[in-house]
C-alpha cells in the first residue's frame, strides 16, 4: 500500500524544491473555489458540461490527481485546504465529533478547533483583506473580514438564514449580501436541496469581490457532494450538479471582471474528495458485538469502529489497551475470505504518513463497492447503493482536482500529482503569506520571474 506514497514523496522531492517569484509576477488577489466531490474528470473531460473549467484547464495549470489527507471527508480536509497542513497538526479528524458511545455527534464548525495557522490569519498578519463564503469550520474565525460561514440551525437544519446571518461578521452582512446579490431567500433557496444553493453561493461570493475587493476569498460549493452520494459518480442529477458548480465559477470570473480586477487575480479551483460506487455497507462494530468487544462502561464502549464512510477508525477505551488491539486484529483478520476481502486493514505507521488521527492505533479502508457504518446491530454486511467517500487516498477515484488559472499561474502545465495540503502553500506562496510550516510544494505551478 505504501510504494505509491513513497513513490510521490520522491517525486516531490525532485521537483518541489521552492522557487521565488518576482513581485510583477504575484497577484494582488486569490479566488480559492472548492468544489465538494471535486474529480479531475470535471475539466479533463471534454464531455463533461462545464466550460469554465476546461477553459481554466487549457489556460492555466491542473493536476490530473491531488491526493487527499485520511479520511478523505469534506471538513478535515478543506481545514488542510486554508492551513496547507493534515489533521494531525490542525486538529479536525472527522465531519463531526464522537460521541461517549462511539456514535457521531455535532459537526465541527467552529474555527477555534483549529490548531495550525490559517491562510486568513497570515493575509491578516500582512494587512490584506480577507473574505470567505459557506466555508466549513469558520464559524467564529476573526480573520475574515466578510465571512458567511456555513451554518444551520440546530432546531431545523434545513434553515441555514437564521444561523448564518447570526454567525456572519460583521453583523449585517448576510442581510446585505441577500439584499444586494440574491434577492430574497425561501428556505430551500439556501439549503442543500437544490441546485440554487451554489447559485447563490456564488452570487454572494461575486457581490463581496465587487463591493470589498479581498485580497483571499474562500468559497465552498457543496451540490456536487450530495448528487453523487445519491447516484454514485455518473447520472442525470450528477450532471446537473457539475454543470451549476461550473456556472458558479462563471458566476464568480464575470464578478472579477466587472470589479476590474480581473488581470491581478488568481483563481484556484479545487476540492476535498473524489467519490467511489458503493453497493454494500459493512458494520464493523457489529462484528465487536458478537464478540463482547463493544460492552459498555461509563457510556464509552471498549473498543468501537468510528465510521467516515469509505474508511472506519478503532477507538479504543484504553489506548494502550493491547490485548483489545491484538484480539481485534485477529477477529477481522480471520474472517471468511468473500468479507475479509472486502476492506484492508491501515495499520497506525499508515495513517500518519496522511495525516490521520494520531489516537488512532488501526483504521479499515474499503475497497470499490464498499463501505462502513456505525450500526451495532443487524446484519455485518447490508445492501447500500450510491456514491462515498472517506477512503485512504491511495487509488485515483478517490483524488480530487486541482485547476489555476491566473497571474503567475503557469500556462498549459499539467502535473501528475500533488497533494492537497500543497494548495494552501501555494496560495501562501502567490500571496507571500507565513504559513510557519515547510513551503515545499510542485513549483512548476507558478511562474518562474528570473
Amino acid at each position: 500500500m505504501l510504494h505509491r506514497f513513497i513513490k510521490l514523496i520522491c517525486m516531490l522531492l525532485g521537483l518541489a524544491i521552492f522557487q521565488s517569484v518576482v513581485a510583477q509576477e504575484k497577484p494582488k488577489h486569490v479566488v480559492v473555489i472548492s468544489i465538494d466531490g471535486f474529480r479531475p474528470e470535471f475539466y479533463m473531460d471534454s464531455s463533461m458540461p462545464t466550460p469554465n473549467l476546461q477553459e481554466m484547464f487549457r489556460e492555466g495549470v491542473a493536476a490530473k490527481e491531488v491526493t487527499g489527507i485520511f479520511p478523505t471527508v469534506t471538513y478535515p480536509s478543506h481545514t488542510t485546504l486554508i492551513t496547507g497542513t493534515t489533521p494531525k497538526e490542525h486538529g479536525i479528524y472527522y465531519n463531526t465529533l464522537i460521541k461517549e458511545d462511539g456514535s457521531a455527534g455535532g459537526w465541527v464548525y467552529d474555527f477555534r478547533e483549529i490548531k495550525s495557522k490559517t491562510l486568513w490569519q497570515a493575509a491578516k498578519e500582512k494587512g490584506l483583506v480577507t473574505a470567505s463564503v459557506s466555508w466549513p469550520v469558520s464559524v467564529n474565525a476573526q480573520y475574515i473580514d466578510y465571512n458567511i460561514p456555513e451554518f444551520w440551525s440546530f432546531e431545523n437544519p434545513m434553515d441555514r438564514r437564521g444561523a448564518t446571518s447570526e454567525k456572519a461578521n460583521p453583523k449585517g452582512l448576510f442581510e446585505e449580501v441577500v439584499k444586494n446579490a440574491t434577492g430574497t431567500l425561501e428556505i430551500n433557496d439556501y439549503n442543500l436541496s437544490s441546485l440554487t444553493m451554489d447559485q447563490n453561493l456564488a452570487r454572494i461570493a461575486g457581490y463581496l469581490l465587487r463591493k470589498y475587493r479581498p485580497n483571499l476569498l474562500t468559497i465552498h460549493l457543496p451540490i456536487t457532494d450530495g448528487a453523487q452520494h445519491r447516484q454514485g459518480r455518473k447520472g442525470l442529477m450528477v450532471r446537473k450538479a457539475i454543470a451549476g458548480a461550473d456556472n458558479a465559477i462563471g458566476v464568480i470570473r464575470d464578478a472579477l471582471q466587472k470589479a476590474g480586477i480581473e488581470k491581478e487575480t488568481t483563481i484556484i479551483v479545487t476540492g476535498d474528495h473524489g467519490f467511489v460506487d458503493v453497493h454494500t455497507q459493512i458494520a464493523p462494530n457489529v462484528l465487536l458485538a458478537q464478540h463482547g468487544l463493544y460492552e459498555k462502561k461509563g457510556g464509552r464502549p471498549k473498543a468501537f469502529f468510528f465510521s467516515a464512510g469509505g474508511s472506519a477508525f478503532l477507538h479504543l477505551r484504553d489506548e494502550n489497551d493491547e490485548e483489545t488491539l491484538e484480539r481485534i486484529q485477529q477477529l477481522f483478520e480471520e474472517l471468511p475470505i468473500e468479507i475479509r476481502s472486502t476492506f484492508d486493514i491501515v495499520n497506525r505507521d499508515q495513517i500518519a504518513i496522511r495525516g490521520g488521527d494520531p489516537r488512532v492505533r488501526l483504521a479499515l479502508t474499503a475497497q470499490r463497492g464498499y463501505s462502513f457504518s456505525n450500526d451495532t446491530e443487524g446484519s455485518l454486511m447490508t445492501y447500500k447503493k450510491g456514491g462515498k467517500h472517506g477512503y485512504y487516498p491511495n487509488f485515483h477515484d478517490i483524488a480530487t482536482g486541482f485547476v489555476g488559472d491566473g497571474k503567475g499561474m503557469q500556462k498549459g502545465e499539467v502535473i501528475e500529482n500533488m497533494y492537497l495540503e500543497d494548495v494552501g502553500k501555494i496560495v501562501a506562496s502567490l500571496l507571500q503569506l507565513q504559513l510557519n510550516q515547510d513551503p515545499n510544494f510542485y513549483h512548476s505551478t507558478l511562474k518562474n520571474g528570473n
